[in-house]
């Protein structure tokens, strides 16, 4: 028992309070503590939901509606719970891209990259499972389009298909394996948090400059405990907005009509965290290239710290990448806002287009532009 509680207290101590901060890190590096909080946040509100929530396609609309209506706040839990999910992708993307921009995922950083890409892939797997349960319009036909992409995998594809819906449409087997799945996977996320957390001690954390420092840090607590508390209520305001005042801005109003498998919505399409993602699978025309594009789309991340060719981490010291960067992100909005438009031209060609720079970004641009900087700047150098 005194062993366990100085452990407790020396871990408590060394990554809490004692641990020593890069004097120069700013809000930006917030974003990762607000992700554990939307994580905490969404475990929490999942846990009292899954209470008055029945997996079966005839009950499973009406406990929603149950919950809202009739269960004490559980019209506050429900949204909570819903609009967190965007808020959770939203401080994700961000905590992402400033790793990209700042070169959070170089040596010796690369496996703390790596699992975070992890957490991400979690996220996605968890975010669309979570949003086949409310069993609405959207929800059905949602997990029907992309459950049946696997029927591409040459040869096995049709019985993947069946074995993932446990018959021969998506009915209560699915629903009650995505439900179970659904309840598992944040506890998953947690562990695998809890070692993003270690290895980001471990290595110590990045700063502004992209440089290691040794000496000029300073204690977590209070500096730095205060800046993402201040973070956080930031963060909970602008969260409070979307909760009270547009709690279905960021939803599908399909959702709210009880799942018919007689009546296809005219348009149907993902969250919009999956919107990128969703537009690149549709940018290739066929089937089975379409979802390893996609899948691409997301594993190509785990290269990143091998495709970094130059010594310099941080873009405030790499004037012609910056421009890039800030590229892809534009690339990124605006794959987002095709994937929710028809499948239609422009629309089409602009998806194909904008694939196409989002892979040569990764492949091509971020490992010769690494080169060019190192010898330019030798030539300026001598």
């Amino acid at each position: 028992m005194r062993f366990m509680k100085s452990f407790f207290l020396t871990t408590f101590n060394n990554h809490l309070i004692a641990y020593p901060t890069p004097i120069n890190i700013h809000y930006a590096w917030s974003f990762g503590f607000l992700s554990l909080m939307c994580l905490t946040l969404q475990t929490v509100t999942g846990i009292f939901l899954a209470m008055h929530y029945t997996p079966h396609i005839a009950l499973a609309f009406s406990s929603v509606e149950h919950t809202m209506r009739d269960v004490n706040f559980g019209w506050l839990t429900r949204y909570t719970h819903a609009n967190g999910a965007s808020m959770f992708f939203m401080v994700a993307y961000i905590h992402i891209f400033r790793g990209l921009y700042f070169g959070s995922y170089t040596k010796p950083k690369q496996w703390v990259w790596l699992v975070g890409i992890f957490i991400f892939t979690l996220m996605i797997m968890t975010a669309f499972m979570g949003y086949v349960l409310p069993w609405g319009q959207m929800s059905l036909w949602g997990a029907t389009v992309m459950t049946n992409l696997v029927s591409a995998l040459p040869m096995i594809g049709d019985y993947m298909v069946f074995w993932l819906w446990g018959g021969f449409s998506v009915d209560n087997a699915t629903l009650n394996r995505f439900f179970s799945l659904h309840y598992t996977l944040p506890f998953v996320i947690t562990a695998t948090s809890l070692v993003h957390i270690t290895l980001t001690h471990q290595e110590g954390s990045g700063n502004p400059l992209g440089i290691d420092s040794y000496s000029d840090k300073v204690n977590l607590y209070p500096y730095f405990v205060v800046k993402d508390t201040y973070g956080l209520f930031i963060f909970t305001f602008l969260f409070s907005v979307f909760l009270f005042f547009y709690p279905n801005l960021l939803g599908h109003s399909d959702n709210y009509v009880e799942a018919n498998p007689m009546v296809t919505p005219n348009h149907i399409v993902p969250e919009w965290y999956f919107l990128p993602f969703y537009a690149i699978l549709r940018s290739v025309p066929h089937k089975l290239w379409g979802v390893i594009a996609m899948l691409s789309s997301i594993i190509i991340l785990s290269f990143i710290p091998w495709l970094h060719s130059t010594e310099t981490r941080s873009s405030r010291f790499r004037p012609i990448y910056k421009i890039f960067y800030w590229t892809l992100v534009f690339c990124c909005l605006l794959l987002g806002w095709i994937g929710g438009m028809p499948v239609e031209e422009p629309y089409i060609t602009m998806g194909q287009v904008l694939s196409v720079y989002y892979f040569s970004y990764f492949l091509t641009t971020l490992p010769m532009l690494g080169t060019v900087e190192n010898n330019l700047m030798n030539y300026f150098n001598k």
